[in-house]
């Protein structure tokens, strides 16, 4: 797996980046094993973890000294690395589980270890990751190197001692849940009580408490008792970040269900429901309409007033206290809509873009093809759109922000949309909790930004 540092720098007045290239090599020899699937902070941001199509977790450690330098450095440093997921065979249903990680999330630190779930397409895990400097020796049944000690040998009575030894991260898993989902996990989302957590596959949402294995709760099932009269699949879910009893999750058809876990054992009904209403333009009529507005991922604010949503061709925010309409909307890459007919050709029609919010929510990112990303600024309306380039490999070389030409004169510096490379895409995203620094996933590349230093 091959992960590279880029940092974000800006100017007086204006935006613009630079390049720092802190650790990994950049070459295009990779497997399909090695593209990452999923980018996610813990909670002060001190570590970000990844997880790849192989199955494996990389945990990155933010430099100690990045931390304390003026001006201060989004610098991380790969801290431990294990597998998460092994691939499997349903034997029952004759079908092969991918090892790919689909989800990470860390749960808050109560000690000095640190914990997160991880899933596949079936299987959850609770994984401990833990710092160990000290070893016992001097044990009286077994050796130092672990092999049991004759009896006929011990003659005398040995008080074990504690030694020094170099830093070493073990990563164990503490809990498997398993057996609980008919089709594909596509979301997980910690409580806010820090003692349940919620899995949601494309037809329904499980609550699981942390310390029970053997048995989930179903909280939303949308499975109709005849297949043939599927509509709708469920896309995301969330819990809401202060609210234990609140949750949403998205669906296929483009709207968003809030519900409340008090009102009934079984949510079948929503107490708020999230769409956007129908207009007459043609471009909503069209054959790809269902398919585009479908939700990719669906993220409540920081704050719990606000919630985004990503659909194919734009984001959208929305106030939990206003139903009808979304209060924002960002295109993302319309100048895209004209070629929806060749995207759908190459499957690309199906992405499922992530998005994520600044730790303020006054800044939102997300996404798009030829490995760019954009950001969005809540407050000024202003939007930038960056690449994930791996062609600038000299430290703090200036970047600048890149436009996609869809008139009739090409300006210079500007991109044609035929020139896209649709291959390289940014589906996965994360943001730094506390400050502004970005992690992106391109393919097998991560790279993280921040703002002016």
């Amino acid at each position: 797996m091959n992960h590279s540092n880029k940092k974000e720098c800006k100017g007086h007045g204006e935006t613009s980046w630079c390049f720092s290239q802190v650790k990994g090599a950049l070459n295009d020899d990779i497997t399909d094993a090695d593209v990452i699937s999923c980018v996610e902070f813990n909670h002060d941001g001190d570590l970000l973890a990844t997880g790849d199509k192989g199955g494996r977790v990389v945990i990155f450690q933010r430099d100690p000294n990045s931390k304390t330098s003026n001006p201060r450095r989004g610098e991380f440093n790969v801290y431990s690395t294990f597998q998460s997921h092994e691939p499997e065979f349903d034997y029952l249903k004759s079908l092969e589980i991918e090892e790919k990680i689909n989800k990470i999330r860390w749960l808050k630190r109560k000690n000095q270890s640190h914990f997160l779930l991880s899933t596949n397409d079936k299987t959850i895990k609770l994984w401990k990751v833990s710092e160990r400097d000290k070893c016992v020796e001097g044990y009286n049944t077994k050796e130092e190197n672990g092999r049991i000690r004759e009896p006929a040998v011990v003659t005398s009575l040995r008080v074990p001692s504690i030694k020094p030894m170099d830093l070493m991260v073990e990563a164990t898993p503490r809990r498997v849940f398993a057996n609980a989902h008919t089709y594909h996990i596509n979301s997980i989302s910690v409580n806010s009580d820090q003692e349940t957590y919620l899995s949601a596959d494309d037809l329904r949402i499980n609550l699981w408490n942390l310390e029970i294995t053997n048995q989930s709760f179903n909280i939303v099932d949308i499975k109709p008792s005849n297949m043939e009269e599927l509509t709708e699949v469920i896309t995301a879910a969330e819990f809401h970040p202060r609210d234990c009893n609140l949750f949403v999750y998205s669906s296929s058809k483009g709207t968003i269900r809030l519900c409340d876990m008090r009102s009934a054992a079984l949510c079948d009904q929503h107490a708020k429901l999230f769409e956007e209403p129908e207009d007459n333009e043609m471009n909503n009529k069209s054959f790809f309409r269902e398919i585009i507005s479908s939700i990719s991922d669906v993220k409540l604010s920081n704050s719990g007033r606000y919630m985004m949503s990503r659909d194919y061709l734009s984001i959208k925010v929305w106030d939990l206290h206003m139903e009808t309409k979304p209060v924002e909307t960002y295109s993302v890459h319309e100048y895209l809509r004209t070629k929806l007919c060749s995207l759908y050709e190459n499957d690309c029609i199906f992405d499922k873009f992530e998005c994520c919010w600044n730790g303020s929510d006054t800044s939102i990112m997300t996404g798009s093809y030829n490995n760019f990303f954009r950001v969005f600024d809540r407050n000024s309306k202003k939007d930038v759109t960056m690449e994930a380039s791996k062609d600038i490999i000299k430290p703090k070389t200036i970047l600048k922000p890149r436009k996609v030409y869809t008139g009739n004169k090409r300006k210079k510096d500007e991109i044609s949309v035929d020139c896209l490379d649709f291959n390289k895409k940014i589906l996965h995203t994360a943001w730094h909790p506390l400050e502004n620094i970005l992690a992106v996933a391109a393919t097998n590349n991560l790279f993280i930004f921040q703002d002016k230093f």
